[in-house]
C-alpha cells in the first residue's frame, strides 16, 4: 500500500468527552473496510508482574503509564503497509491480555485517547488532529456510568480516582494539549457539523493522495449547529 495514502486521524480529549463515539461514527459512515480505530488505552504498560492492589494505585492518567514508543512504532508500520498486532488491555485487571488484534490494509487509521497530543512524535504523525472539548461535569457523568456498568467499579472508587488523578492530569496535560489541535469540537461526538467537516477533509486528503498539514485551528462553535 502507498505510504502517502495512509491517513492518520487523532482524536484527543478528556475521558468521557465523546472520542469513541466520534471514531465509531467515522467507521460507520466511511466503512470498516477503509477505516480502523486504535485506542490509546491498548498501549497501557503491562503490570501483571505486581499485585492487583499495587496496579490499582498507578496513575493511569499520566503519560508515563503508556507505552507511546511502541504505539509510535506500530503507527509507522501501518503507514508502511505492514501488519501489526495491536495489544488488548483489560481495565478491570489493569493488565494486557494475551490476545492481540491484527490490523492491516486500511486507508484511514483513527487513533483516540486522552494523551495523544502530549507526545510530539505521535501527534506529528497525524494528518488531522481533533480535540473533543466537552464540559468536565458531562465527562464525569459518562465516566461514572461506564466504569460502574462496564468495569464493575464502585461509585467511591471512581470518584476517588477522578479527584486524585483524572481531573489534575487533565488540567496538567490534556487541556494544554488542545493547542495542537486542528479542529476543536464541543458537545461530544454527536456534533453533526464537525463530523461532516472531518469527513470532507478526509476525502480531500484521500483524493489528493498526499499528506497535508492544516495551518490553522478551526473551532466548531456551539452556535454553528443552529
Amino acid at each position: 500500500m502507498d505510504l502517502k495514502k495512509i491517513i492518520i486521524i487523532g482524536i484527543a480529549g478528556a475521558s468521557g468527552s465523546g472520542k469513541s463515539l466520534l471514531a465509531n461514527t467515522i467507521v460507520r459512515e466511511l466503512g470498516s473496510d477503509r477505516v480502523a480505530v486504535i485506542s490509546e488505552d491498548s498501549y497501557y504498560k503491562d503490570h501483571s508482574d505486581i499485585p492487583f492492589e499495587e496496579r490499582a494505585k498507578i496513575n493511569y492518567d499520566h503519560p508515563n503509564s503508556l507505552d507511546h514508543e511502541f504505539m509510535l512504532k506500530q503507527l509507522i508500520e501501518l503507514q508502511q503497509g505492514k501488519s501489526v498486532q495491536v495489544p488488548r488491555y483489560n481495565h478491570s485487571l489493569h493488565t494486557r491480555e494475551k490476545e492481540t488484534r491484527t490490523l492491516r490494509g486500511h486507508t484511514i487509521i483513527v487513533v483516540e485517547g486522552i494523551l495523544l497530543f502530549v507526545e510530539k512524535d505521535i501527534r506529528e504523525r497525524m494528518d488531522i488532529r481533533i480535540f473533543m472539548d466537552t464540559a468536565l461535569d458531562i465527562c464525569l457523568i459518562r465516566r461514572l456510568r461506564r466504569d460502574m456498568q462496564e468495569r464493575g467499579r464502585s461509585l467511591d472508587s471512581v470518584l476517588k480516582q477522578y479527584e486524585e488523578t483524572v481531573r489534575p492530569m487533565y488540567l496538567q496535560f490534556i487541556e494544554p494539549s488542545k493547542r495542537h489541535a486542528d479542529i476543536i469540537v464541543p458537545r461530544g461526538g454527536g456534533n453533526r457539523i464537525a463530523i461532516d467537516m472531518i469527513k470532507a477533509k478526509m476525502r480531500e486528503l484521500l483524493e489528493n493522495g498526499h499528506r497535508e498539514n492544516m495551518d490553522t485551528i478551526r473551532v466548531i462553535r456551539e452556535e454553528d449547529s443552529f
